[in-house]
């Protein structure tokens, strides 16, 4: 071994972590055979802190900015010498890991797979997922390194905790979900109470890494197709549901309405006497005689239909509760405009 070999490395130099990437969380300090000489100095930039493994053990953890002189059992000069039957190797070894102190805020995140659930009110199933952000920092270094990192990582980036936290975050979601059984219509409403129980619930588990969740917000959810048409499809029946309430009429009634227009389209157009008399209908009968001024027979509402709450629409006058009967008639295509006018003056002469 030459002479340059054999002084080489052996001088006090600074130690820092100089040039930090946005994504690195944990940084080992590059020594070939992790003798760092006594008399080092170890700087520590703000938002930084370092953690130094001396001789198997964690010996200081130091969270607060500054410049540190090391001392250490490798004396410059004198350890190489007398090492000569180990090749110039001490056993005092001396390894320095760098970590962010500052907190690491919004992370995206979201449920790599769909969550299960079934809609309490309209028992039908539901696939969503969820994503936000979340923050969080290392509050326990010497935790989070003896029993999560280990001294075999040299570099570790926020992108490989992600993984963990968003694994443990689809399971908790799943539990808040199906123990409280939110209905669909309600979820996005919800999302700062289920943000607030995430994070409670979250918090504990992180802990056990040395790492403090410092917050978790969930953004927004969306649904799969399939999910998402059955969606479409309970607000088409519950706004139908509300038309048929406001017509005074069941949402079954409403649905023959419809197979009622969808005829009239095809034949061409008909009367209002066409639904009494041509069609036969029960229905063409009772909004016929509604209109006319009868009282026709209560209705018998759909088992199956949904079951919508609306408010008071303010009148019982039996002549308004007909215009907005004809009015329904002539939107749905079941009689003309002729019709319409017709049957709406002899209504209005009558106020």
């Amino acid at each position: 071994m030459g002479l340059f070999n054999v002084f080489k490395g052996q001088l006090a130099q600074v130690i820092q972590w100089a040039d930090p990437r946005p994504g690195d969380l944990w940084y080992r300090f590059p020594s070939s055979l992790d003798e760092i000489k006594d008399g080092s100095k170890l700087i520590v930039a703000p938002g930084q802190g370092a953690l130094l493994v001396y001789e198997g053990k964690v010996a200081e953890v130091l969270t607060e900015a500054g410049s540190f002189q090391l001392k250490t059992d490798n004396h410059p000069f004198f350890t190489t010498l007398v090492r000569l039957r180990q090749g110039f190797e001490s056993e005092h070894k001396l390894q320095i890991y760098f970590f962010r102190t500052t907190q690491i805020v919004n992370i995206p995140w979201g449920t790599a797979t769909p969550i299960l659930i079934v809609d309490p009110i309209y028992k039908v199933p539901v696939e969503l997922g969820v994503h936000g952000v979340y923050a969080f920092r290392v509050a326990d270094p010497s935790h989070f390194f003896t029993q999560f990192i280990g001294a075999g990582v040299a570099n570790y980036e926020v992108s490989a905790l992600q993984s963990v936290i968003v694994e443990r975050a689809y399971q908790q979601i799943a539990s808040i979900l199906h123990a409280h059984q939110y209905p669909i219509t309600e979820i996005d409403g919800r999302l700062p109470e289920i943000s607030r129980e995430l994070q409670s619930t979250m918090a504990p588990i992180l802990n056990e890494l040395g790492i403090e969740l410092t917050d978790v917000r969930i953004t927004g959810t969306h649904y799969d197709k399939a999910t998402s048409q059955r969606i479409a499809r309970v607000a088409d029946i519950t706004a139908e549901s509300l038309a048929a309430s406001e017509a005074g009429i069941s949402y079954e009634e409403m649905q023959r309405l419809e197979a009622l227009r969808d005829a009239a389209r095809n034949e061409g157009g008909i009367g209002a006497a066409g639904l009494q008399m041509g069609l036969g209908l029960e229905l063409g009968k009772k909004l016929t005689q509604t209109i006319n001024g009868e009282e026709p027979a209560p209705a018998t509402p759909a088992p199956e239909a949904p079951q919508v709450k609306t408010e008071d629409l303010g009148s019982d006058d039996p002549l308004l509760r007909r215009l907005t009967q004809l009015k329904l008639l002539l939107s749905e295509g079941v009689i003309t405009q002729e019709d319409y006018d017709k049957k709406k003056q002899e209504i209005l002469d009558q106020l």
